[in-house]
């Protein structure tokens, strides 16, 4: 496993390297990050893994200080994977030049996340336009459970370079909580409350195609989950996973939920 501490390591490195895949973390590496690396490593010839806490995609300043690290268990975890290559830059590595063009968000798209975390996904857009025009991967690799955020940078990476982003499935803990380096930060019962919560919003996807109004519904559920585990739920949306837009039937459709837990947000679709 070679470690990339700045562009020239890697630049050195990926030199006249063939069918390349890449993983992008913000560290603090748990199961969901390891079956992308796995899934890369199967379907590569050479994986590249990089670890980088981008604060150009925090809208809190508080967000990015308490954001779970640890360098040291990661390198670990990537070397017992065999992973190829593990880039590990400084923002100024990633921020060499200074874009022409801001990033801008379409009106259509400022909805879920992007509508109550300004500037966010222009922050992930940029990062990962600038990752990707370094490192030149075949596919990249990126998790269902940021679905938004996943919608988005595949249309922007697809339409400018040849790279390939390649969804994969969301993985979810013995009591179906999606897995997410911020659970790291939360209290043993914090954690149960939230899986409790999972499970409750589970049961409700798989009860909804019987349901007529389905608006109605889901406003009732936001309010009944609010009451049952006291959080406070920025979002609860029905949503057509082939176009981001409000669904109003269940086929080919998602619920988004983001919420608050001892101020830590998580996010899921289901």
């Amino acid at each position: 496993m070679k470690i990339l501490l700045n562009n020239n390591d890697l630049n050195e490195a990926l030199n006249n390297v063939k069918n390349l895949g890449f993983v992008p973390t913000m560290g603090s590496l748990h199961k969901g990050h390891i079956s992308l690396i796995k899934e890369s490593l199967r379907k590569t010839n050479k994986t590249i893994v990089s670890i980088f806490i981008n604060h150009t995609q925090f809208n809190n300043k508080n967000d990015f200080t308490k954001y779970p690290r640890n360098k040291k268990k990661d390198l670990s975890i990537l070397k017992r994977l065999n992973v190829d290559f593990v880039y590990l830059p400084n923002a100024n590595d990633i921020y060499d030049y200074k874009r022409t063009k801001k990033i801008k968000l379409k009106k259509k798209d400022k909805i879920l996340c992007a509508k109550y975390r300004t500037g966010h996904f222009e922050g992930v857009l940029d990062v990962m336009d600038r990752l990707v025009n370094k490192i030149s991967p075949k596919y990249v690799f990126m998790g269902l459970k940021d679905f938004q955020q996943l919608f988005l940078v595949k249309n922007y990476i697809e339409k400018k370079y040849k790279s390939r982003v390649v969804p994969c499935k969301t993985i979810r803990n013995s009591n179906k909580l999606a897995l997410s380096s911020r659970n790291l930060l939360l209290g043993k019962s914090a954690l149960s409350k939230a899986e409790k919560l999972t499970q409750n919003l589970i049961n409700f996807k798989k009860n909804l195609s019987k349901v007529k109004d389905l608006k109605k519904a889901i406003y009732n559920q936001k309010i009944k989950l609010s009451k049952l585990f006291n959080v406070n739920i920025e979002y609860l949306e029905l949503i057509n996973e082939k176009n981001l837009k409000i669904a109003n039937k269940t086929k080919n459709s998602k619920l988004f939920i983001a919420f608050y837990l001892d101020k830590i947000r998580l996010i899921d679709n289901i």
